[in-house]
């Protein structure tokens, strides 16, 4: 059984929802309205003013430690331990040094002295090899010195301008690194001309659709790429929605585009937010919505395609060997 002192206790019930979304997992905290956020897998959950109410549930808190019980349901001891590890990562913001920064200067996290955890990492998330040895190469992804993998955007004279951070040590971890500018996330270029671009949520998800690409004998620099950096959230009205700002940089600068392939995520707010581009899109560009076939994203579905061909293999040996 695992053992905790009052400290780590104490430590791990100073860190309310919203801190602990903020910086550890940013994918799952909406904005919803002025000082109101929502968590993604759950819009009837409520976070303001330092506490959390899940309202079709009946129940609220205010740190971590209750809603990963609550509505998570860790147990006690997994709670405490995931959340040890999460502050052992990275500090919050809160319990950090104040340390002042130029405005919207972009602060990269130190390089480490090789990349072999975060290969290490995607390879395990599906990726393929040379696709991550080509981010590599052209510096669009690296480790840093706390071995977590960054992905880079860069603006149109090279200048990195966004650098998307995601932990590998089993915690999920995911921020953009301070000063971030989204109109220029992570993107593949396609190798020639193109008319069409491909649109993702995350830098992983587009990974992982250029790994299917590949699998399948297909070109998979053939188009571009773009990931949005995080969930989009549409207006309350979805027609009054806008053009995300990655997307409305990315046509700035590409007016031979008339195509858009929309790879948003398998849930409610991907699929809202698919709509809400699709709409605002519709007027000037071809807009198809191609969700993944399975699963929640597009890495779920690449490890659920590389699970099944790996079964499909097992299975024919079998069938060769008797």
């Amino acid at each position: 059984m695992s053992y905790f002192s009052k400290e780590d206790i104490i430590k791990v019930k100073r860190l309310d929802l919203y801190t602990y979304l903020k910086n550890y997992n940013v994918d799952e905290l909406v904005h919803f309205s002025r000082n109101t956020y929502v968590t993604r897998s759950h819009d009837s959950l409520k976070i303001s003013n330092g506490m959390w109410y899940w309202f079709s549930q009946n129940i609220g808190g205010k740190t971590a430690l209750e809603y990963l019980i609550k509505v998570e349901k860790y147990s006690f001891t997994e709670a405490v331990s995931h959340l040890l590890n999460c502050l052992e990562i990275n500090p919050t913001l809160e319990n950090r040094p104040i340390i002042r920064k130029n405005k919207n200067k972009l602060v990269l996290p130190k390089r480490n002295v090789n990349n072999d955890i975060a290969i290490s990492y995607l390879e395990k998330r599906g990726i393929d090899r040379e696709i991550i040895n080509y981010c590599i190469y052209n510096e669009t992804i690296y480790e840093d010195i706390n071995n977590n993998v960054v992905f880079i955007g860069a603006d149109y004279s090279s200048i990195i301008r966004y650098a998307g951070i995601r932990g590998t040590k089993g915690v999920r971890y995911l921020k953009d690194a301070y000063g971030s500018d989204k109109n220029y996330s992570f993107k593949i270029n396609a190798v020639e001309n193109s008319d069409t671009v491909h649109i993702f949520e995350s830098a992983i998800d587009l990974l992982s659709f250029a790994t299917l690409l590949k699998m399948n004998n297909k070109n998979w620099r053939e188009h571009f790429m773009l990931s949005l950096a995080g969930v989009y959230n549409p207006s309350a009205k979805i027609e009054e929605s806008k053009v995300p700002s990655a997307l409305k940089t990315f046509f700035n600068h590409h007016k031979e585009i008339s195509n858009v392939v929309l790879h948003l995520d398998n849930d409610k707010a991907g699929i809202s937010s698919a709509s809400a581009i699709k709409i605002a899109l519709s007027t000037s560009y071809n807009v198809i919505n191609n969700p993944p076939l399975y699963g929640k994203d597009y890495n779920d579905y690449l490890l659920r395609t590389l699970q099944y061909n790996k079964l499909q293999k097992t299975d024919i040996g079998d069938r060769i060997w008797h």
